[in-house]
């Protein structure tokens, strides 16, 4: 094993050059570098081994609810590893191009999106639970408590005389019960108009909805796999249909593996390439990057491959193939050995740092 370590690093110095030019990587991060909040074994190691030899990367990501600062500041406390917030993207991080869309839009999620929806520079959030708060008759069968409803809810103003404009679900609701409500009343109201309702059935809704990912399932520190948004996905379409005479919705999904959302982390991470270029550093401080339009694709790439880390067929590994990247499947989270594949991975490693090892030298 030691000899096979030090050939990987004589290998690896070797091409130090050419590798921080040509070669990229996109990490999952659940399931691939923490389950939870507990590292998982060889990720610190992994992306250690990227810096190390000047290889771009990028965290690309289903999971959100928290600002790019605060995440990759938890991870490099947690992967003891130093990370740029430039270096992230986030399930939601594309819908900071809506901002000039759109005006007033209900965040859909945990209580913390309220933050990050107003961070972005959306001029009016409004929180499902703001709407419970306002009326508890809205969401008869609502889950929180009066008590817990008071500490993460505001008073919102305007909520009766102002048109919603879009609905924008930031990660996975945490009252299934009262935002499916809340959703739904919007999305059949009149002209957004909240306690009105629209007299006709028609597939667009009467304001735009955008989920920030498609995933059925994810991994945590539970043996089984969990449900995620995908799911809360299925209600509100399966339900739209049965009050619209079976008419299905009009959405928009983006996350892992919409191309939007592969072309929006391509261009994240030809600006990090470039940054690293006119750096010395592997890493650096928070810096500013321009915002990528949603929805173009990069002209042209640098890269001769690009390897996408994920665990996850159904995301990460459809995803980076259909966009064209080689893909590594690692086994430390959803995916299990013996689960049907949508498309054969370039790599299936037992862990993140076994893919890098095997994709630096492929």
């Amino acid at each position: 094993m030691f000899g096979v370590r030090r050939l990987i690093s004589r290998h690896t110095r070797q091409l130090s050059r050419s590798l921080h030019s040509d070669i990229a990587f996109a990490f999952d991060i659940d399931g691939v570098l923490l389950r939870t909040q507990e590292p998982i074994p060889g990720a610190s190691e992994a992306l250690k081994l990227c810096q190390e030899n000047r290889v771009p990367f990028i965290l690309l990501t289903n999971g959100g609810g928290t600002l790019e600062n605060q995440r990759t500041s938890f991870l490099s406390d947690t992967l003891r590893i130093p990370l740029s917030p430039s270096q992230i993207v986030q399930s939601h991080t594309p819908f900071k191009t809506l901002v000039p869309k759109f005006k007033k839009v209900l965040a859909v999620g945990s209580p913390s999106v309220r933050d990050v929806a107003e961070t972005y520079g959306f001029e009016k959030v409004v929180h499902p639970m703001d709407i419970v708060r306002y009326d508890r008759n809205i969401a008869p069968f609502s889950g929180t408590t009066s008590e817990r409803l008071m500490e993460i809810s505001q008073e919102a103003p305007g909520l009766d005389t102002e048109p919603f404009e879009a609905v924008l679900v930031f990660n996975d609701p945490r009252d299934w019960g009262a935002d499916i409500q809340i959703i739904l009343d919007i999305l059949n109201s009149d002209k957004g108009m909240l306690n009105t309702i629209r007299h006709e059935a028609t597939s667009v809704p009467s304001v735009p909805i955008y989920f920030s990912n498609n995933d059925l399932l994810w991994a945590n520190q539970y043996k089984l796999n969990r449900i995620g948004q995908g799911a809360f996905r299925s209600v509100i379409k399966t339900l739209y249909a049965e009050l619209n005479g079976g008419i299905s919705l009009q959405d928009t999904v983006i996350g892992k593996p919409t191309k939007v959302t592969y072309d929006f982390a391509h261009h994240v991470l030809l600006r990090w390439r470039e940054h690293l270029l006119k750096s010395e550093a592997a890493h650096s401080a928070p810096i500013e990057m321009p915002l990528p339009a949603l929805g173009v694709a990069p002209e042209s790439s640098p890269f001769r491959k690009v390897f996408m880390v994920g665990d996850n067929p159904a995301s990460d590994i459809i995803g980076g193939h259909n966009y064209g990247w080689s893909t590594c499947l690692v086994r430390s989270g959803v995916y299990r050995d013996g689960d049907s594949l949508p498309c054969k991975p370039t790599i299936v490693a037992d862990n993140v740092l076994d893919a890098v090892r095997t994709a630096l030298t492929s």
